[in-house]
């Protein structure tokens, strides 16, 4: 059986251990609050349960799965974790608020154990993780199923922080079954792959994570594949201009263009690679030079010389060095943040795509506390405006572009754990 090494794991501060106790026990009474007494606003959770209803009586056409909000536009995850819900909640509002209650005290004690692993804040800052209105709002006066897809994310992360590579890609698979959102971390997803496995591993994860896909998607791939892949994977919606929240300054003839969905993207590649290249991949030598290496080591069938060091270290052997916490979490948290900040419309909704990022996020930047602090307060403001307007949403997208040039300056992390490494089995 195969022996690789990983690094221990620093104790854990006091401050933290009792910050983050006390924040879930806090959270949980504001939850309980919450449902109580703040009146629930009925947007989706009709739809959800209609197209459950057509799914659970029998329907496999995903054209003919429909709510008063329009036609049913997620994957078949979805529909099994509705389903799921309407069995235990009977499709009632309050049950099915107190089970998303729980899932929000889930979701956040999975990102306080993300944010302890990595030590990426002072232990005060963890408050700012329950200091969200939109946020509360989102799972338990809501119900959107972003609540779900991103507790599955965030655990498909803290999987990948102890190197659980195949097991977070079916999580992340998972997630992406219920809303295509989760996408966004598939690029720096990817380069930690790479930078984590051999490409034996990263063939196969990804191949379970496909299997994921066509095991949730076969009943409707085997009565209408076209119907289904056209509905669940629609990757050209444009979204109404009304319910931008960050491009409501560009005008809605501009916003709804191809023209302007293709800069967008452009965009986003352009960002992508760049910070693969400098920031991301830059103890490697550069993205070009990372991949050039990676590849070609692979491919050698036979070595006449020895191996570089680096090479040798993204090999699964005894030299194997294993990808710092710090570093698979800055990569996936900006790797998704490029993405929203590209994204051409955030609805009140996406909020919950990124909220969570955002003091990790701040504090990599090298920006002083009392400007950290102004800029979420900022990003906060602006998602509790309803509805938004041209101020708001420039003021948003004037925040996001101001963290991401934080990020792009801030200097890099090295992305390797040094410090003396135990061994133990290989799964």
């Amino acid at each position: 059986m195969a022996v690789k090494t990983v690094a221990a794991d620093p104790p854990i501060p006091n401050g933290y251990k009792i910050s983050a106790s006390i924040l879930l026990v806090l959270d949980a009474l504001l939850v309980s609050l919450i449902i109580a007494y703040v009146p629930y606003t009925k947007i989706d959770w009709d739809a959800y349960m209609s197209q459950v209803s057509g799914f659970l009586q029998g329907e496999r056409d995903y054209r003919n799965l429909k709510g008063d909000t329009g036609p049913l536009v997620y994957p078949a995850g979805f529909l099994y974790v509705y389903s799921a819900i309407q069995f235990v909640t009977g499709g009632e509002v309050y049950p099915a608020q107190i089970l998303f209650g729980i899932l929000y005290i889930i979701n956040l004690g999975i990102i306080l154990f993300i944010y302890i692993k990595t030590n990426a804040l002072p232990w005060w800052a963890l408050c700012l993780l329950s200091l969200s209105k939109r946020v509360h709002s989102i799972f338990v006066l809501r119900l959107f199923n972003d609540c779900f897809a991103m507790t599955l994310l965030h655990a498909a992360l803290a999987s990948l922080l102890y190197q659980r590579w195949h097991l977070a890609l079916i999580i992340f698979s998972g997630a992406v079954s219920i809303k295509m959102n989760v996408l966004l971390y598939a690029p720096p997803l990817l380069v930690l792959m790479l930078k984590g496995m051999n490409l034996g591993g990263v063939l196969s994860s990804l191949s379970a994570a496909a299997l994921v896909q066509i095991l949730f998607g076969l009943p409707f791939l085997l009565s209408q594949p076209i119907g289904y892949i056209s509905r669940a994977f629609n990757l050209g919606r444009v979204f109404i201009h009304f319910w931008s929240v960050n491009f409501k300054f560009v005008p809605e003839e501009v916003f709804v263009s191809k023209g302007f969905a293709t800069i967008l993207l452009t965009v986003h590649l352009v960002l992508l690679t760049v910070f693969a290249h400098y920031k991301w991949c830059k103890h490697e030598g550069g993205l070009i030079h990372f991949l050039h290496s990676r590849f070609s080591y692979e491919n050698s069938s036979s070595v006449i010389s020895r191996p570089s060091s680096f090479c040798r270290s993204l090999n699964h052997d005894s030299t194997f060095k294993i990808l710092s916490k710090e570093h698979i979490v800055t990569v996936m948290f900006v790797g998704n943040f490029i993405g929203i900040v590209c994204a051409r419309s955030l609805h009140y909704q996406f909020y919950s795509w990124y909220f969570y990022s955002l003091p990790f996020l701040l504090w990599k930047t090298p920006f002083p506390t009392p400007l950290r602090l102004i800029l979420f307060g900022g990003v906060e403001i602006c998602w509790n405006i309803y509805p938004s307007n041209f101020l708001s949403s420039l003021l948003l997208f004037c925040i996001h572009l101001a963290i991401l040039w934080g990020l792009w300056i801030a200097p890099c992390e090295y992305p390797y754990v040094d410090s003396k490494p135990h061994q133990r089995k290989e799964e």
